[in-house]
């Protein structure tokens, strides 16, 4: 799996869900993401509020689909819904090492130790170990370290992975299916899958 620098570009994103399966589809239906740059840019195809935030979606979802092998694009198509939202999930953990360190440091630790919830401490430890890592991470922000704490949890809220009541969060193992863990095992993706399972 690659890790990226880490980014705090996620500030401005969202989790993209529909603006990600109508892309995937209309590959799977032949489309190039060239073209669908253009169609977007000539008919806001994401019904976006401006032509600034229908590029930022394109560019974004562009950027998660490429992360991917193209194989994910007929394992999409044949997943129910469940499984589209879980892989429109493992693209922003490709993505975004930021966000992927959040959920195996997090998510799957929590699960590791038998523990099915997790709140703002959990989110301060994060980034105080982050900080000592990292100097990019030691110098956001506390205000760019809420929101991209603010994008984290909406991204697993999103996917079914946590609930979205406020402070503590239920963690929702999901059931991932068979066709799913193959892939990702296929594509040296195991370290995502762990983080997901706490297995």
């Amino acid at each position: 799996m690659q890790r990226n620098p880490y980014s705090a570009g996620a500030v401005k994103f969202s989790f993209w869900f529909q603006e990600f399966r109508k892309a995937v589809f209309m590959l799977a239906d032949g489309a190039s993401l060239a073209e669908i740059k253009k169609l977007n840019q000539e008919t806001n195809i994401f019904a976006a509020s401006s032509p600034e935030r229908a590029k930022l979606i394109m560019s974004n979802v562009a950027k998660r689909i490429e992360t991917l092998d193209p194989s994910f694009i007929p394992l999409f198509v044949r997943s129910d819904f469940v499984g589209q939202k879980l892989l429109c999930l493992i693209a922003c953990m490709c993505t975004d090492t930021l966000f992927f360190d959040f959920v195996n440091d997090v998510i799957r630790v929590k699960l590791a130790l038998g523990l099915n919830e997790y709140g703002d401490s959990d989110a301060r430890k994060f980034w105080d170990d982050k900080q000592i890592q990292s100097d990019k991470v030691a110098n956001l922000t506390e205000a760019t370290r809420k929101r991209l704490l603010s994008t984290y949890k909406q991204y697993l809220y999103n996917a079914g992975i946590t609930e979205g009541n406020v402070g503590s969060r239920k963690i929702i193992v999901p059931i991932i299916s068979a066709d799913i863990v193959a892939w990702l095992r296929e594509h040296d993706l195991q370290p995502i899958l762990v983080a997901l399972t706490g297995e």
